[in-house]
């Protein structure tokens, strides 16, 4: 929140009090006039609030316990009584530099103003432990979300490795020299998604973890896996969840490649409209169901629109959609958020 919007909600939230002691001085002393009203009880209002900036520091040092205790309650109204005495006195003071001569500034009366300068008190500490408490659950809600994608990310790493290992499991006994290469390059791809501790990263970094990902299946498949890449210059800078773009491809690899003894051609597309990122990942492969389709396929895909509903708050999507060409991944992600 900018200092600006800070004062003026300051401004806002002390005008009413400003009016009250306006009118009461008049209705005390109805011959001093409205204008003489509105200058007196404003000097007043900016000392309360001057020293409303003290009772702040004072409750966020003194937060509020889980049970109320007399002690608690004690300290309270003797920090009430100070401020209202302390108001009192402020007020003159700054009612006596404007006069040029000592006033003792007592508003309507000098019991009424000890009176409110304690209610001001209450009003003043009771917002700070309300503005505490507010920020005390919206830190927690902010530290379980970042304990939550933590989470995720832990399960999408291992899900891709076990697939990967899986690659050179099946190479062991056929190809052992291609096995021995794909091994290396996992533990090349295992460096960078154990020390990847990010929850966004840019399109350029992630199609790089991608093309990784895909000499490792290259290996598997050969010729028959065929991938294009179809990025803007514009999307390459823009953000998505990390992993993002390798859990869509890794999907259309295993369920659209790996079923097929034909070359299956897998397209990445990435660009940029109305301030959104659109990645699309289309395989030409068998197709899927419509159930599959409508269960997002797999345990990656739940995962990532996990991510994406902590990350975004339900304003990014990925579409699945099967054709007669097979199936296309349609992540949508909005540029002003995730940062």
């Amino acid at each position: 929140m900018s200092r600006r919007v800070v004062w003026l909600q300051l401004l806002i939230g002390w005008l009413p009090v400003w009016a009250l002691v306006m009118l009461l001085m008049i209705v005390a002393h109805p011959q001093i006039g409205m204008r003489n009203a509105a200058m007196g009880s404003l000097r007043m209002i900016v000392a309360a609030a001057a020293l409303g900036l003290v009772v702040q520091r004072f409750v966020e040092r003194r937060p509020w316990p889980g049970r109320v205790t007399p002690p608690f309650v004690a300290m309270h109204l003797v920090a009430a009584t100070v401020y209202s005495v302390s108001w009192l006195v402020l007020s003159s003071a700054i009612v006596s530099v404007f006069e040029g001569a000592l006033v003792l500034a007592v508003g309507p009366s000098m019991h009424a103003t000890l009176v409110m300068g304690v209610w001001l008190y209450v009003m003043i500490a009771g917002v700070s432990y309300t503005t505490q408490t507010s920020e005390r659950a919206v830190r927690a809600e902010a530290n379980a979300a970042r304990a939550q994608l933590a989470a995720l990310r832990s399960q999408i790493n291992p899900h891709f490795l076990f697939n990967a290992l899986h690659t050179v499991v099946h190479l062991i006994p056929r190809e052992p020299k291609q096995a021995a290469l794909a091994a290396e390059q996992i533990a090349t791809l295992l460096r960078t998604a154990i020390e990847e501790d990010r929850d966004v990263v840019s399109v350029a970094e992630e199609l790089a973890f991608v093309e990784k990902y895909l000499e490792i299946e290259r290996v598997r498949f050969g010729d028959r896996l065929r991938v294009r890449f179809d990025v803007s210059s514009e999307a390459r800078s823009a953000t998505l969840p990390s992993f993002a773009a390798q859990t869509l491809v890794e999907n259309a690899v295993r369920h659209g490649a790996a079923p097929r003894v034909e070359p299956t051609d897998i397209t990445i597309a990435a660009s940029m409209s109305n301030g959104a990122l659109t990645l699309a990942v289309r395989d030409s492969g068998a197709g899927a169901t419509d159930a599959q389709v409508g269960n997002g396929s797999g345990t990656g895909l739940k995962r990532l629109r996990e991510r994406l509903a902590v990350l975004y708050d339900g304003r990014a999507r990925l579409d699945i959609a099967s054709g007669s060409g097979g199936v296309t991944a349609t992540l949508v992600i909005p540029q002003d958020a995730a940062d």
